[in-house]
Formats: structure tokens, sequence, C-alpha cells
């Protein structure tokens, strides 16, 4: 299979691909994954476990960087996310890719933080996923999500007036909605109104539809997860009321949901970086396809990144499987600053010594059923 991330050195000026470290057989650094595989949030966990493997199989044939992975499920609590973090450690995890989701992640950040435990999370949005320096991330911040749908939609001149339906109780959803809010108005957009739900009272959306619907709003803003979103477009169809609708990354997997009908999310836009539809991701999407018969995620697209991220890294510093995890991280905290990737969901993609990653916004159409890139 053709590998579909190339890596480059920042210090180089041309694209080359970084020279591996030789390594003996069975030598290999013992990379954890967290996240959940049960539950109402297993759809992103089982993504990433998936994606994460797939890449590691891939490297490991390739020969010189090899990785033992090892995922444990947290079920989406932060607690539980704790206590894998925990067993982890003692199965001798020197980095680890996770966790998935935002609260659990922002638990498993400080242990990380105080352990001087390298981590790269794909998915774990909220600022607060990556408070060490230790911490970095694959995916947009809630922040820079926010700032960026604001900022496509006035450029783009997609609507004037806005209507947000946000989960109140999840930090994902809220985070992006205030940054959105903050930008709105340098980008000529009003809000008109602003609708919160909680976990708790997320199936019936008819008084927050029946607001939006009432202040003229031509655009309705979703930060919110999948699930709730195809009720919202089958409960807005019910009510006659067909504004643009438009949402991030978890707006991904809409498609997916058993028993939603799909000619509903026609029109729906989305930043996401990665679509199955999209000539570059191919290869990959058939590798994922053949290995577990369904299609991947952006959850899944980010973390395949991410193993090959850690890769570039790994062989950036010239770290060795015999290291101490804490001098593994500290050599992993420069050279993740260093490295620069073509993957799956980004080109040029590098990172500050904050965490955040450096690149461009993409924004996908649904028509007949599939994703269409938009410019």
């Amino acid at each position: 299979m053709k590998k579909m991330v190339k890596v480059v050195s920042l210090a180089c000026a041309s694209a080359m691909l970084v020279s591996t470290t030789a390594f003996a057989d069975g030598d290999a650094f013992k990379v954890g994954g967290i996240g959940p595989v049960t539950g109402g949030a297993a759809v992103y966990g089982q993504a990433v476990k998936n994606a994460t493997e797939l890449a590691v199989n891939e490297i490991n044939a390739l020969g010189g960087v090899q990785f033992e992975f090892q995922f444990e499920d947290d079920e989406h609590d932060a607690e539980k996310s704790v206590n894998a973090y925990n067993t982890l450690k003692d199965w001798g995890m020197q980095m680890l890719l996770g966790t998935v989701t935002s609260a659990p992640c922002i638990a498993v950040a400080a242990e990380t933080a105080n352990d001087n435990m390298f981590q790269l999370t794909p998915s774990g949005s909220a600022v607060e996923s990556i408070s060490g320096d230790n911490a970095f991330r694959v995916c947009y911040s809630d922040p820079d999500q926010g700032r960026a749908s604001a900022q496509y939609i006035g450029e783009h001149k997609l609507a004037t007036k806005i209507a947000i339906i946000y989960d109140s109780s999840s930090e994902y959803s809220d985070g992006i909605r205030e940054s959105f809010v903050a930008e709105a108005p340098n980008q000529g957009l009003e809000v008109v109104a602003s609708e919160a739900f909680t976990s708790d009272n997320n199936t019936d959306f008819s008084v927050q539809l029946d607001k939006a619907k009432e202040s003229g709003a031509d655009l309705v803003f979703l930060p919110i997860y999948y699930q709730e979103a195809s009720v919202i477009l089958k409960q807005a169809n019910d009510k006659d009321f067909h504004p643009q609708f438009f949402g991030c990354d978890g707006m991904d997997g809409i498609l997916s949901v058993d028993g939603f009908d799909k000619s509903l999310a026609e029109g729906l836009m989305l930043l996401t970086p990665f679509s199955v539809d999209e000539e570059s991701s191919q290869d990959f999407v058939t590798a994922y396809r053949d290995a577990y018969g369904i299609d991947p995620l952006q959850f899944a697209a980010d973390a395949y990144d991410g193993v090959y991220e850690i890769k570039a890294a790994a062989e950036k510093a010239e770290i060795t499987p015999d290291m101490s995890a804490s001098d593994i991280c500290d050599a992993l905290k420069t050279a993740m600053t260093e490295i620069q990737i073509d993957g799956l969901t980004g080109t040029e993609m590098h990172w500050t010594a904050e965490g955040e990653p450096q690149k461009a916004p993409k924004a996908v159409e649904i028509k007949d059923g599939k994703y269409e890139m938009m410019q």
C-alpha cells in the first residue's frame, strides 16, 4: 500500500523524508491509547483505535522505528480515563496517543504533565486538553474551530443572521460557540439566537428550532456532535424550517446514523480536515474499509496522522526505546516543533511550542449523500 504521509524537516527547504533510525529486532516504543470503545461515544474511540492500529502495522512493516500499541477503554468518563492511563503506565507506556474526547483528555493531561509523559491527542479539542508543554494535538482546538467557522461563513458570504444551537454541558460545543460569537462581529455576522440544550435533554429540539426560526436566522450553526444534529435536521424538516446548516468536525459521521434519511443532510456544510471522498484520501479509505468493513471518520484520520507524526518526531529526535518515558518526552517536545507533515488532515502541518497544529481549514458540503470539498 502506498504511504500517505510525507514528512519534511522545517530545517530543510526541500521536501524529503526524514531518515529512519536503526532498531534491533523486537525493540519497540510502547505507545498507549485511551478512548471510548463502549458507551455513547464509542464510535469515536473505535475509529481512533482502528486507525492507530492500521498506521502502527504499516510503520512496523517498513522497518526502522517500531511501535507496540495498547488501547484502553474509558467510556468517555474522566475518572475511568485516569484509571486507563495508570493501567498503561503499569504496562510500560512511553508515549500516549490520546485521549479521544475532551473531558477525559483534560483529566489525563494533568497526569501526563505531572509525569512528563509525551502526549499527542488526535481529537481532544478543548483548550485544556493540552495544558502542559508535554502535550500536543492533531485536531484544531475548540476556539480555533469556532473562529474559523465564523471566518469561513463571513468570507464566503453564506449568511448574515446566525442562530446557534449548542450543548451547554459539553466543553467541546460550548468552547466552539464562545469563540464563534466573539469572531462573528468581525465577519459582519449577527447572532440573532443562541439556544442551549444539555446531554440530559437532547431528544426534543422544538423550543430551540422555534426560536431560531422566529429570529429570522438564515443559517443555523451547530457546534455539536452528529447524533444530536441528525435529530435537529429531522425536526427542522418537520417544522418546514430550511435554513443553511453549518457544523464542525463533530458533525462528521451524520451520514452513517442508523435510520437517518440522508436527504435531510443535503446542503449541510461542515468544517472538517478529512473526507472519505477526497482523491488524496483514497488509499487510506480503502485500507481502512478492507481492515474494518466501515468508512473512517475524521477522528480516524486524525489518529492515523498522529502515529506518523510520532514516528517523524522520534526520528528527528533520534530517540530509542531503551530511554525512559521522561527522557523521550523531553526530546519529543523539541522535535515536534521541528517537523512538518503532509497528511490526511492537512498539508505542511507543523506545531507550535504550545502544542497547537498549524494548517489551513477545509470545508465540505453534503451533496447526494457524499462530501464535496468547498473552496
